[in-house]
């Protein structure tokens, strides 16, 4: 099975900041697959289908946003990979998530590493004990002004910011795609080197 893991908070006020780009990125994804996340167990919000990827046979895609606060989603995912039949989280598992240290709209895809102070994913590490978690990060940028990062990540994007970050989001949810069909390595030459689109940036 392949599971795909949203990062982001649960509830209405939590749409649309930054922090949940990771939600917005993996529901695009679901979406577009006809995959409905209609599901409450491992404490999230689950789909699961039989889905043909980039053309080929059909495979077990699950996705998953867990409804915990972004700094507890770890356990959540442990639950989950012991449940479900995903035979090897660094091979079937993809993790996407907001980065600050990128520009707007830039992806980078990764097979693993640190957390890179990226409190969600920091959890995932500490929780299921390994590194090696493929990982998709979306930039959200940093602000101009002396703005502390906690606030900037649980703000709203601007109107501008929304309408370039449109396409990224579909850009995103295609890596996702690729990462699963290629293999992250194959992939990565393809979604590192994608300019990001959004002007300013």
């Amino acid at each position: 099975m392949k599971l795909v893991v949203g990062l982001g908070n649960p509830g209405p006020r939590y749409t649309g900041t930054r922090h949940n780009v990771g939600f917005r990125v993996a529901e695009r994804f679901a979406a577009e697959r006809r995959l409905l996340l209609d599901e409450r167990r491992f404490g999230a919000r689950f789909g699961r289908a039989r889905v043909a990827l980039g053309g080929g046979a059909p495979v077990d895609l699950g996705v998953l946003l867990p409804e915990t606060f972004m700094n507890r989603s770890g356990e959540v995912v442990r639950e989950a990979l012991s449940l479900l039949p995903v035979e090897d989280a660094g091979r079937d598992l993809l993790v996407v998530l907001d980065d600050v240290d990128l520009p707007l709209g830039r992806l980078r895809l990764r097979p693993g590493g640190s957390s890179g102070g990226h409190l969600g994913l920091a959890d995932l590490i500490a929780c299921l004990g390994r590194d090696d978690l493929p990982r998709l990060r979306v930039g959200v940028g940093r602000p101009a002004g002396p703005i502390e990062t906690s606030a900037w990540v649980l703000g709203r994007f601007t109107p501008e910011e929304e309408a370039a970050l449109a396409p990224r989001i579909d850009a995103a949810a295609a890596a996702i795609e690729d990462a699963f069909v290629l293999g992250v390595a194959a992939a990565m030459n393809r979604v590192n080197r994608e300019p990001a689109s959004c002007p300013g940036q």
